[in-house]
């Protein structure tokens, strides 16, 4: 990847990184291929349906709880779809791989001693498997899935929730994801430092992160 711009950043300023999971540190083709390819798939086996007419199920379902945690909840999934949603991805997850220089971002944010904390919406089911495949749970001073706090990060409570634990200041902190919905709450509460992902998913295009800076590789920072 070329002619990438540099971002600078104000790092003397900045004491708490706070980092998103799918999408920024990991690649979201996953997910991605898992929700929209995979599960339809079996689900229309499961149900002797066609595949569209199961895709249009899981779409509707899917609108129905975007934005809750039950969006994000393994748990709620495999009650809905009536099967074993961890075992499902556990076929697919040689798909399960970092983001462009992902891994090179937080060696560099632990030799500027910084606050590495991970602050996911997924599930804990689900990033055991992530961990278990591409394990860089060590980088993190902390690790947070919003179901243990009770909200997505999507809500001020979340937020309110997430101090409450880790005593992180939010003006002197980073905050990277790459929903922009996310972004925008993470701002209202008052992180100083947003950084948007332009491309989450290695097979599909840039998505639009213009409301925030956006980057398309760590390299960028550093």
């Amino acid at each position: 990847m070329t002619n990438l711009q540099p971002i600078k950043m104000l790092w003397k300023e900045i004491d708490t990184v706070l980092l998103d999971m799918d999408g920024t540190l990991l690649d979201l083709h996953f997910d991605n291929y898992f929700w929209a390819y995979l599960v339809p798939e079996h689900y229309s086996k499961q149900n002797n349906l066609s595949l569209t007419r199961s895709k249009d199920i899981i779409v509707r379902w899917m609108a129905d709880v975007q934005g809750t945690l039950d969006w994000y909840c393994i748990d709620y999934w495999d009650n809905k779809l009536n099967f074993d949603v961890i075992k499902l991805k556990r076929k697919v997850q040689k798909k399960i791989r970092f983001r462009p220089n992902a891994l090179k971002f937080l060696e560099i944010l632990k030799k500027k001693n910084k606050r590495i904390i991970l602050a996911t919406n997924a599930h804990p089911r689900a990033m055991e498997l992530k961990f278990l495949n591409v394990d860089f749970s060590s980088y993190f001073d902390e690790i947070s899935s919003s179901h243990e706090l009770g909200y997505p990060k999507e809500l001020q409570k979340y937020w309110k929730r997430l101090r409450e634990r880790y005593e992180f200041s939010p003006e002197s902190s980073l905050f990277i994801d790459d929903s922009q919905r996310i972004l925008a709450s993470a701002d209202k509460f008052g992180i100083g430092y947003l950084l948007g992902i332009k491309e989450p998913d290695s097979k599909r295009e840039p998505i639009d992160c213009s409301a925030y800076t956006g980057i398309q590789d760590f390299s960028q920072l550093f």
